[in-house]
């Protein structure tokens, strides 16, 4: 298992240099107010053909997993458990939480180890591409069309340059206790719904 502990901007961006598995990996800012209170960090990844960010607070570090472990009597969407230096955490198949085909783990695979509550658990994503500076004023809220749907988990979004990233919110997406209703929900179209906002 190759690890990167992600404890902030300055750290993921060391990692980069130390660590080229991530040679796509690049630092974006969409900032108009330059007080640091206004702005939000985030580490963005690929699923399919849409960008999606998680607060990079809410990471603990980004890993390749070399082996995961098949539990039985789980849903679709969880891939197994992983042994993360001593500590056993489930691991979730985005992709399949979202309700998209299955894709095979290939070089750009990484897991994202993130933090709810109490709990850690690693999120497996198509690819990591960026470290996203965001200030609040660029953020927008999720229209009432994206979170009627049930997607709760939709924290608003933002743009950067022609591309839409949607930013998630760690808690709602990964609760144990609503996980379910993630599943059953199917993404709506984005890109329609922030187009009419």
């Amino acid at each position: 298992m190759i690890v990167v502990s992600v404890a902030g901007l300055l750290a993921f961006q060391l990692m980069l240099i130390f660590y080229p598995i991530e040679p796509n990996v690049k630092t974006t800012s969409v900032v108009t107010d330059n007080l640091a209170k206004n702005v939000a960090q985030f580490v963005a990844f690929r699923i399919e053909n849409q960008t999606y960010a998680f607060r990079i607070e809410q990471i603990q570090e980004i890993v390749i997993l070399s082996q995961i472990t098949k539990t039985p009597q789980v849903p679709d969407y969880v891939e197994g458990v992983a042994n993360l230096r001593g500590s056993i955490i489930p691991v979730i198949n985005l992709r399949k939480l979202f309700g998209l085909e299955p894709k095979p783990t290939d070089v750009d695979t990484r897991t994202i180890v993130v933090n709810v509550g109490k709990r850690t658990i690693g999120c497996t994503v198509d690819t990591v591409t960026q470290v996203v500076r965001i200030g609040q004023d660029a953020i927008h809220a999720a229209p009432d069309t994206v979170t009627g749907h049930g997607a709760s988990y939709i924290s608003g979004f933002a743009r950067i340059q022609e591309q839409l990233i949607v930013l998630l919110e760690v808690e709602e997406l990964l609760d144990p206790q609503k996980l379910e209703q993630v599943s059953r929900v199917s993404l709506p179209d984005l890109s329609r719904s922030t187009t009419q906002k």
